[in-house]
């Protein structure tokens, strides 16, 4: 680290081990489910199954049964959080984090269904959904049919999805249970974890969270991650009980003092990261793990987040599990550019871990393709 006078410069190398120190992608760790969940302040969790897969690169030993067990107890939930997308967070969180959140989400459901329920009464739209999902869980096009007959002209979807930023509904099992199916049914988080949700917001407390879990980071990086502006001041605020660096282009880094920082060179493991992995969407600056040159290969423009292939701690392809019917399943690489020998083994390697976590008989290959 460069010495500056207004802190240490850390490069992307050393953002990069920290990152990924943080996110227990340097070996894999003997946790549970739970104490992970927790100390990556959730799992996105658009699909059931990412978040499987992100333990699987995460812990010693991880079986999915063990995080099914964990939803169908309720100790942990998938709820629309950060960014307003699902994420799969303990109990605690989701009643913590929620109100925290609260306004940016109302703000959305304004911004993007408002002028379609033109003269509706959010307050008595809010209230109505509760009753609703209250009574029984519901999927968003039966809450939607149900709310369009007190408010006849009113698209259904908007309806539905503006009383999911109204209220934190939580999807309940099957959803989220490994091996299972179902459609998203929803009920308030306050009916199914039997507790309200926190009455003070703790701003303070889920930035803090951020910078343990995905530090050091810009205010735009904490920003980007939460979905929340205005978090300058905030840092400000927090400033004396942080480290402050720089990164490569100036910009201003905050930390907590006892966060791991390892030295850039501290040499990583090949790791297969899980679909929506948030380990790629909570900076604004992803170079620090995501190439500029590959982003638009991993995050697709429809709204995908491909799971991706990490040699040296970098994305370098993805990778995807497919099959025609009656043929062995089959684990496609995608790389980006040319791996050495030893790496492109350690990547079959880690594929076929990971289709024998994933396939109930086991089985399977790894392919390699290669794209300019």
């Amino acid at each position: 680290m460069a010495e500056t006078s207004t802190g240490a410069v850390l490069g992307r190398r050393a953002l990069n081990r920290a990152l990924l120190e943080r996110h227990l992608l340097t070996e894999r760790h003997r946790l549970s489910a739970a104490e992970v969940v927790e100390r990556l302040v959730g799992l996105q969790a658009q699909d059931p199954k990412p978040p499987y897969v992100g333990l699987w690169s995460r812990v010693e030993g991880f079986r999915p049964e063990e995080l099914s067990r964990l939803v169908e107890d309720r100790s942990v939930v998938r709820i629309a959080l950060m960014r307003g997308t699902i994420h799969l967070v303990t109990a605690a969180d989701c009643l913590a984090l929620r109100p925290v959140l609260q306004r940016q989400l109302e703000r959305t459901a304004r911004t993007q269904w408002g002028g379609q329920l033109a003269g509706v009464d959010l307050g008595a739209l809010a209230e109505a959904g509760r009753e609703l999902v209250e009574e029984r869980p519901l999927t968003f096009q039966g809450l939607g049919a149900l709310l369009a007959e007190r408010w006849p002209g009113c698209d259904p979807s908007a309806l539905a999805m503006t009383v999911r930023c109204l209220l934190p509904l939580v999807q309940v099992p099957p959803r989220g249970v490994w091996g299972a199916s179902g459609p998203a049914a929803h009920t308030t988080a306050a009916a199914w974890l039997g507790s309200p949700l926190v009455a003070e917001p703790a701003v303070d407390a889920m930035v803090l969270r951020y910078l343990a879990a995905f530090g050091p980071a810009t205010v735009r990086d904490v920003q980007t991650w939460s979905g929340l502006t205005r978090l300058r001041e905030v840092l400000e605020r927090l400033r004396p009980r942080l480290c402050v660096f720089r990164d490569e282009s100036g910009a201003t880094l905050y930390d907590l003092p006892d966060a791991p920082r390892p030295d850039p060179e501290t040499p990583v493991p090949v790791r297969l990261l899980a679909e929506f992995d948030n380990l790629l969407l909570s900076h604004a600056d992803r170079t620090r793990v995501l190439p500029d040159a590959y982003r638009k290969r991993v995050c697709t423009s429809n709204g995908l987040v491909r799971g991706a292939v990490l040699t040296d701690g970098l994305v370098r392809g993805i990778w995807r599990i497919a099959g025609d019917r009656g043929a062995a399943p089959r684990l496609r690489v995608e790389l980006f550019e040319p791996l050495s020998a030893a790496d492109r083994e350690a990547v079959e390697r880690e594929g076929l871990r990971l289709l024998a976590f994933s396939l109930p008989n086991g089985g399977g290959e790894v392919f390699f393709t290669e794209s300019d």
